[in-house]
C-alpha cells in the first residue's frame, strides 16, 4: 500500500505552509485524497506535483498559468496538440525571461558605473554614465531622449 502523507508532513517535507497547501486544494491545482475524517492525505504523486509547482513559481509562472496550462498528473494518452500548445507557451515564457535578464544586466551595469562615477567623479566617467542612462531610457521609451551631451549633469572635474 502506498504511503500517504498528512498536511503537516507535506508542509515539513516541502517547506510549504499548510495554508498554501489548503489553498492549492481549494483552487484545484493539487487535490489530495481525503480520509473519512476529511483530513487531506497526499500521495507521492501529489508531492511531485507540489515540487513541480514550486519550480514553476520559481521560474516566475503565476498560479493561473500553472493551473491553466499544466496538468501534472501523468496522462495515459498525451494529446500532441496539447504538447505543441505547452511548448509554444514555454517558448514565449522563456523569451520573456531572457528579456528580463537582458534588462537586469543593463541595470546592473548602470549601478556599477553609477557607483564608480560617484567614487571617482570626473567628466569622462559622468559622460559614460550618461551614455548608459540614455541607452536604458531609449529601451524604456523606444526613442532617443533629449539630454545634454556633457553628461548627466553640468558637472566639471
Amino acid at each position: 500500500m502506498e504511503k500517504l502523507y498528512s498536511i503537516q508532513e507535506v508542509s515539513q517535507i516541502l517547506g510549504m505552509s499548510k495554508d498554501t497547501l489548503r489553498y492549492y486544494d481549494r483552487i484545484g491545482i493539487v487535490s489530495p485524497s481525503r480520509e473519512d475524517n476529511r483530513y487531506r492525505r497526499y500521495s507521492k504523486d501529489d508531492l511531485i506535483d507540489l515540487m513541480n509547482i514550486q519550480i514553476m513559481q520559481y521560474a516566475d509562472f503565476s498560479l493561473n498559468e500553472i493551473r491553466g496550462k499544466f496538468n501534472f498528473r501523468k496522462m495515459e494518452n498525451i494529446d500532441p496538440t496539447y504538447c505543441v500548445e505547452i511548448a509554444t507557451f514555454l517558448d514565449a515564457k522563456n523569451a520573456e525571461t531572457r528579456k528580463k535578464i537582458a534588462h537586469l544586466e543593463k541595470v546592473s551595469l548602470l549601478l556599477d558605473v553609477a557607483a564608480e562615477t560617484l567614487r571617482n567623479f570626473n567628466s569622462k566617467s559622468d559622460q559614460c554614465l550618461s551614455k548608459i542612462v540614455r541607452e536604458i531610457y531609449k529601451d524604456i521609451r523606444k526613442k532617443e531622449p533629449v539630454t545634454p551631451q556633457e553628461g548627466c549633469g553640468e558637472h566639471q572635474d
